[in-house]
């Protein structure tokens, strides 16, 4: 690859509309009942298979009380994440996540998703005893000015939204390059939680709110700039 090559990069410019941004604690359909049952058992509730789906959530509130904090968040990472930490790891982050939030400040952000739900389960589970974090859902439409009809990525919303969101921002005080020019921004997956395409132009996201408060969103109706770099735009086109 040349580099005249290397230095090409496409400018993409959409509309974007906001048209509802929430704050929420919990993100719906992240534990599933499946989850709930082999979490009971993880923590010795006995025939856990039998409980009604209505009552599990509640059945492993009380199962999860029967341990110390930290043991118990032990066990839910273990489940959850085992694939990703070691022992050592687990064993640090359960007693971090009763100091600060571990879902906002572990440096592997592409964990932060997982981190915030097992640290919401436990939140509701100790009434408290864990710091609450919280999650930012938004819901917008992104409507291509220049009949770009490819597949709509979370870097390219992200690049997108620089326009419309506050200045105060991680997102952009943290990257600001990759959200500017044509830098790839390989966080981008991590930041952005879900992206969940509704119909061509509409879409939902949901993130930490430690990336983007539901204040910081200024403008309920702005240009978006994307620059992708050569090979991103073709994987893309």
């Amino acid at each position: 690859m040349g580099v005249g090559k290397e230095a090409k990069h496409k400018h993409m410019n959409f509309t974007i509309t906001i048209t509802n941004v929430s704050t929420v604690e919990e993100l719906p359909g992240y534990w599933k009942d499946q989850d709930y049952i082999n979490l009971l058992e993880a923590f010795n509730f006995p025939d856990a298979n039998t409980v009604k789906p209505e009552n599990l959530r509640e059945m492993l509130h009380m199962a999860i009380t029967d341990f110390e904090p930290n043991e118990a968040a032990e066990i839910v990472l273990t489940y959850k994440l085992s694939k990703r930490l070691n022992e050592g790891q687990i064993a640090q982050i359960s007693n971090d996540m009763l100091l600060d939030k571990i879902s906002e400040e572990y440096p592997e952000i592409d964990l932060h998703h997982d981190l915030f739900s097992i640290n919401q389960l436990l939140f509701k589970a100790f009434n408290g005893k864990f710091p609450n974090a919280k999650a930012t859902l938004a819901d917008f439409s992104m409507v291509s000015k220049d009949g770009f009809a490819g597949e709509i990525t979370k870097e390219m919303v992200l690049k997108s939204l620089n326009n419309g969101i506050s200045d105060r921002n991680l997102i952009k005080r943290l990257f600001t390059e990759q959200m500017t020019t044509a830098k790839k921004f390989e966080e981008a997956d991590g930041v952005l939680w879900e992206l969940n395409k509704k119909d061509a132009t509409n879409f939902n996201l949901v993130t930490s709110e430690y990336w983007l408060k539901k204040e910081e969103f200024e403008q309920p109706e702005f240009e978006g700039h994307c620059l992708l770099t050569e090979d991103e735009e073709s994987r893309n086109s």
